[in-house]
C-alpha cells in the first residue's frame, strides 16, 4: 500500500489541473492549472524510474557500454524530468507574458469576455 501513495498524488495533481484548466475562466487560474498538471507528470516519471534501495547513477567506474547495475536507479526519468522543468519554466513565462498582453489589452482575464471581444 505504501508503493501507491506517489502515484495516487500524481492522480490528484492531474485531476486537479484538469479541474482548473477546464472549469476556471480567469486566464491566471488556467495557467497555475497548467502548472499543477505538469508537476503531476513529473511526479509520474519520477515514480516510474523508483527502485527499492537504489542509489543515484551519478558517477561509477563502469567500463562504457556496459548495462546499468540491480542496484542502481535508472537515469533516463530522472533526465527527462529535468529537462521538462526547464521547458515548463520557460513555457510558465510566455503564458503569463501573454496574459499581461490579454489583459493590457481587454482590461479582463476573463476567458468568456476575452471570447466576445475579438474581432
Amino acid at each position: 500500500m505504501i508503493y501507491n501513495i506517489p502515484y495516487l498524488a500524481v492522480a490528484a495533481l492531474i485531476i486537479i489541473g484538469l479541474y482548473a484548466i477546464l472549469f476556471k475562466r480567469n486566464l491566471i487560474k488556467i495557467v497555475i492549472g497548467i502548472t499543477i498538471l505538469e508537476s503531476g507528470v513529473n511526479l509520474f516519471l519520477i515514480t516510474l524510474g523508483y527502485r527499492k534501495n537504489a542509489v543515484a547513477p551519478i558517477y561509477t567506474n563502469l567500463p562504457e557500454g556496459t548495462s546499468i547495475p540491480e542496484g542502481m536507479t535508472l537515469p533516463v526519468p530522472q533526465a527527462l524530468t529535468l529537462t521538462s522543468i526547464v521547458i515548463g519554466v520557460a513555457v510558465l513565462a510566455l503564458m503569463l507574458a501573454i496574459s499581461i498582453q490579454i489583459y493590457k489589452k481587454y482590461r479582463t482575464l476573463d476567458v468568456a469576455k476575452i471570447r466576445r471581444l475579438k474581432g
